[in-house]
């Protein structure tokens, strides 16, 4: 039969390698321990949803919703789409299943996806870190959530990043502020590019996040939101600013971050970073208050933000977890079987060590080879002398030390001090 042409990865999709794995592993871990430190809890949401959900939440005239997800017909007749982002499925789900009773701090992780342009730190499947808060109003819990990312940043042994911070303001307030944009930009209208000429007749606001270097000088020029600010949101901005000067986190006010979502309000935040080229955004998020009611529940303040794990881990000092702590050699007509039978004891008496047990056969010599391959910090001898003593041998592999013979029953405990 003729040899097939081999099936290739969706471009923008990727796959985790055993060998990059631990990497991810060990940045999820420390982001879930700093996480439940803060007295957040998981929650995992499917990652499929009706597509109207995105629709009424991210926003119709948005290029998410416009141009990059993935939306299907299913047999059913229904309008599907694969999750963009975190946010709608959580205050859906909060909604379905009656959160919202009381304060939530919820965390979640997964992957999403959106039909991008791919390119460094850019992919269409994704994988985000994100956290949502219900039911609180203040610009205490604003603060809390920025303290949070700092803290981890440092479990990450992360350097160089900046928040750039900004108000949006309430609802009334952007409709002023969006009256006062739109006669600027009517007056650059000629200069303006084609998508924003769109979006002077949708949301004019979308015209600030445009990435468009031909437009930064008029995008400079533009009135700034904050000047439209009442004196609630003015207070609520000034609050959270001083808690951060008291926390000793640096920041930038940055009046043209709008963010990218429709649902924001009040709060906006993006930590950036130069590391990565012109994808520089790790971290964002901001207030959304109006989203919960938006989505069918009762009004319910709200405030969160996603990171993106691709960008943080190329980004983190974390380094991959050892594959293999121990790798058990057996050689001869009986040891091969009974080193299965060690092995699980082994396992039982030390949780959590990393013990592989070699399997197919073969000299002691090609055994050694592999165990060496493998990572491992030992190697485990066992022939058929040493299982009628009752001995086994312990080899350490990454220094110069001789092997040395123990009682099988002594092996548990004389194994961690080598690991």
């Amino acid at each position: 039969m003729a040899r097939q042409t081999p099936i290739r990865a969706i471009r923008g999709m990727h796959d985790l390698l055993p060998d990059e794995s631990g990497r991810w592993q060990q940045v999820e871990d420390r982001a879930r321990a700093v996480l439940e430190g803060y007295g957040y809890q998981e929650m995992r949401t499917p990652l499929v949803e009706v597509s109207e959900l995105f629709k009424r939440s991210i926003g119709e005239v948005t290029d998410i919703v416009e141009k990059e997800m993935y939306s299907f017909e299913d047999r059913g007749g229904d309008q599907l789409s694969l999750r963009p982002e975190g946010t709608a499925s959580c205050v859906r789900a909060a909604i379905e299943h009656g959160l919202l009773d009381q304060p939530r701090r919820i965390w979640y992780r997964g992957p999403m996806f959106r039909r991008e342009r791919p390119q460094r730190g850019r992919y269409r499947q994704f994988h985000q870190i994100g956290v949502e808060v219900f039911g609180l109003s203040g610009p205490d819990i604003d603060l809390e959530v920025i303290l949070l990312t700092r803290r981890l940043w440092q479990a990450l042994g992360l350097d160089g990043l900046e928040l750039e911070l900004n108000s949006l303001g309430d609802s009334d307030e952007r409709a002023r502020y969006r009256s006062q944009l739109l006669d600027y930009l009517r007056a650059q209208e000629a200069q303006l590019d084609d998508d924003s000429r769109r979006r002077l007749e949708t949301n004019p606001l979308r015209v600030l996040d445009s990435k468009n270097p031909d437009l930064t000088e008029i995008i400079a020029g533009a009135p700034s939101l904050l000047d439209a600010l009442g004196e609630e949101s003015r207070a609520h901005f000034e609050a959270l600013c001083a808690g951060l000067e008291r926390a000793g986190i640096a920041y930038r006010i940055n009046p043209r971050l709008v963010r990218g979502l429709d649902y924001y309000n009040r709060t906006v935040f993006e930590w950036v970073t130069q590391s990565l080229g012109a994808q520089g955004t790790v971290c964002a998020g901001g207030r959304y208050d109006g989203l919960v009611e938006q989505l069918g529940g009762r009004a319910t303040p709200a405030v969160g933000f996603a990171l993106g794990l691709e960008r943080l881990i190329e980004l983190s000092a974390a380094e991959p977890l050892a594959r293999v702590d121990a790798y058990l050699i057996a050689v001869g007509e009986q040891a091969p079987a009974a080193a299965l039978q060690i092995a699980e004891r082994v396992r039982d008496a030390l949780p959590g060590i990393r013990l592989l047990c070699h399997c197919g056969g073969g000299s002691f010599k090609s055994q050694f080879k592999r165990a060496d391959r493998s990572g491992a910090r030992v190697a485990l001898v066992l022939g058929d002398d040493e299982l009628s003593a009752q001995r086994i041998g312990i080899k350490p592999l990454r220094s110069g030390e001789e092997q040395r013979d123990v009682a099988l029953s002594e092996l548990a405990e004389r194994l961690p001090p080598l690991l």
